[in-house]
């Protein structure tokens, strides 16, 4: 076995202990027939109705199992044994401007804590449920600006694991405690990288989708857009945002941290940051050129796992042109 083969095994292994955690319910998946005589509109308002404030309360962030470890492995097995399915490769520094002006960043670090700040932030950022092997779970997410201002970005795990997709899926940005301030928005559609969805490379944990309107108005409308970034390299000072679930947090409030980032020294390509949010928080947004005051900035990843070996870490995908390819895709549906 080469190097390169035992390194992304020994990473897709890693993946459980750490942050990685899929939850989801979408309406239908992509790709999914829709069931006879439904509509995707009529499949949205089913998923949004199920998740009562009780069931959002009991939901919890799954991690990866046993056996969801084994079939992680071979997927990086299969992928390792020779360029990734369908690469894309990286291109010029790209980027898609937030609702509001982007100030400079004014303070750092923060290793993990609850978001005190407001701003656009508290109203983008939000949390993903679904249904995974018949349980409840979640996830994070963002609303981001877009040509159909209904696109929602987030992990590719929250989208698809072990080589189904998540059904029943719905966001509730500024989620509050089982409350929905801004509604519930359920996908009409899934997607993810080409990378994740042919072998779940942990490289390209990029995911998105496309929500039905509520009562006739699109999700950006309602609750704004953050900008998004792409191939903006790496050592960047950055902010991370999530719903963490698994103690010591409980899914209840927002929380963030915000440092300069690493490029992971062991088994990825991934960004990494000094960061105490657990399961639950993948999915959840991280910006370039993030304001305080305006709780706007540029996406540039999300929170995708942990290292056993490194705690108090996040790391997420690095946005180069897969990602963009992705984002594209979603906003032109």
């Amino acid at each position: 076995m080469s190097g390169r083969a035992s390194a992304r095994i020994t990473a897709a292994a890693l993946l459980a202990a750490g942050t990685l955690c899929a939850t989801a319910l979408q309406a239908p998946a992509a790709g999914a027939a829709e069931p006879p005589g439904t509509s995707a509109a009529q499949n949205a308002k089913k998923a949004a109705a199920f998740w009562t404030a009780d069931r959002m309360r009991a939901a919890k962030p799954l991690d990866l199992l046993s056996g969801a470890r084994k079939k992680l492995t071979a997927a990086a097995a299969r992928a390792a044994s020779g360029p990734p399915a369908h690469a894309v490769p990286r291109g010029k520094k790209a980027a898609v401007p937030p609702s509001l002006p982007l100030p400079a960043v004014t303070s750092f670090p923060q290793a993990g804590g609850p978001w005190t700040g407001g701003g656009k932030v508290t109203s983008t950022t939000g949390r993903v449920f679904f249904t995974y092997k018949g349980r409840q779970a979640s996830c994070s997410g963002d609303a981001v600006n877009s040509k159909n201002g209904s696109t929602v970005l987030t992990a590719g795990h929250c989208v698809k694991l072990e080589g189904a997709w998540h059904t029943n899926w719905v966001f509730v940005p500024g989620y509050k405690d089982g409350q929905a301030p801004h509604g519930k928005w359920a996908a009409t559609k899934t997607l993810s990288t080409p990378q994740w969805t042919a072998s779940e490379d942990i490289n390209y944990d990029v995911g998105a989708a496309v929500v039905a309107p509520v009562d006739g108005k699109r999700l950006t409308d309602e609750v704004g857009g953050q900008g998004v970034a792409f191939n903006t390299g790496y050592l960047k000072k950055m902010y991370a945002f999530g719903y963490p679930a698994a103690a010591p947090y409980d899914g209840s409030k927002l929380i963030y941290c915000s440092g300069t980032t690493i490029k992971d020294p062991t088994f990825s390509k991934d960004h990494g940051l000094a960061c105490n949010m657990t399961g639950g928080s993948s999915g959840g947004p991280w910006f370039t050129q993030f304001d305080e005051a305006t709780g706007t900035g540029l996406q540039s990843s999300v929170n995708s796992f942990g290292y056993t070996f490194l705690p108090n870490t996040m790391f997420g995908p690095y946005f180069g042109d897969d990602a963009k390819e992705l984002y594209n895709r979603a906003q032109g549906s």
